[in-house]
């Protein structure tokens, strides 16, 4: 399946409610733009959660346009792709890999969010292009994380690190980081333990483990990618501002987009946080990660809105 083939099976939810909004939008076959057209085009495009500013500025582009004017959908919904594409502009590099040595991934995230399954399906990509991997299986607190990350280590033909459970989740960062040096890995993917954004002993916890990879590899760790959990919506935006004040995190990984109508929390994250996106989950199956650009994603958004449906 390629890119734009995931992204559309990733994004079927989301779709699929603009699909039916979008066509009581326009039941015939133009529309007069006027101020009820953009009450109930701002309430369609609040639906999918990309934030009342973003949608906002949306309308407001459709009123600059279009006012006054019968238009047809196709019309409309060039002029949304437009602005949306406009509003999630990133950096197109999805990984910042270090100038030599092993790269340091860190990723942290609240429970349940899909982090160890996203941490899996990062070191598929990387295996699959042919780097070496090393896990350190930090989440020392939950038996069954360092079991399932163990799990997947062995499926992907990757080292994994470990600790005792309840042991100090720095020291087995730092042993995770000492083997990919001793092994000559390509890539070393720390997990963290899931916790709340607003648990400061443990948001402490992750700092520290930041700390001491940078002492043990210059630069380490290279990025902080934090998990989020697409169904959550816009509760997603507080858990990003909280992570990026604790470990300075680099990116996201948005993960269960398959599971959630909720698709233009992108727009959301992009506007309000400013993080770059790396990655969404459109799956299940380790090879469902696909990388994040605004453009075939936004074509994907929009892909079967049409007025053919019955």
């Amino acid at each position: 399946m390629g890119l734009f083939d995931k992204l559309k099976q990733g994004l079927t939810k989301t779709t699929n409610l603009l699909k039916t909004d979008v066509r009581d939008l326009f039941k015939g076959q133009g529309r007069l733009v006027d101020e009820a057209f953009l009450d109930e085009l701002f309430e369609t495009l609040v639906k999918t959660d990309m934030g009342v500013q973003a949608a906002d500025e949306t309308v407001d582009d459709i009123r600059t346009a279009f006012r006054g004017r019968v238009v047809e959908m196709t019309d409309v919904l060039d002029a949304i792709k437009t602005k949306l594409k406009s509003l999630m502009t990133q950096d197109a590099n999805p990984v910042k890999f270090a100038s030599s040595g092993p790269t340091v991934i860190m990723v942290a995230g609240v429970n349940g969010c899909g982090k160890t399954t996203s941490i899996a399906k990062l070191a598929k990509m990387f295996v699959d292009d042919g780097k070496s991997i090393v896990l350190g299986a930090a989440d020392t607190f939950r038996a069954a994380a360092v079991e399932q990350l163990t799990i997947w280590a062995g499926r992907l033909g990757a080292e994994i690190v470990t600790g005792p459970q309840g042991c100090d989740p720095a020291s087995v960062a730092h042993k995770a980081a000492a083997r990919a040096i001793e092994t000559g890995a390509q890539v070393c993917i720390v997990d963290t333990a899931g916790r709340l954004q607003t648990q400061q002993n443990l948001m402490q916890e992750l700092t520290k483990i930041h700390r001491v990879l940078g002492k043990q590899i210059p630069e380490a760790p290279h990025e902080v990618i934090l998990v989020l959990d697409a169904t959550t919506g816009q509760n997603g935006i507080s858990q990003a501002k909280h992570f990026t004040d604790a470990v300075n995190c680099t990116g996201i990984i948005l993960a269960k987009l398959d599971g959630t109508a909720k698709g233009g929390v992108v727009v959301a994250i992009r506007r309000q946080v400013g993080l770059p996106v790396k990655y969404i989950g459109v799956g299940e199956k380790a090879e469902d990660l696909a990388l994040f650009e605004p453009e075939p994603f936004v074509e994907a958004l929009f892909e079967d809105v049409t007025l053919d449906e019955p």
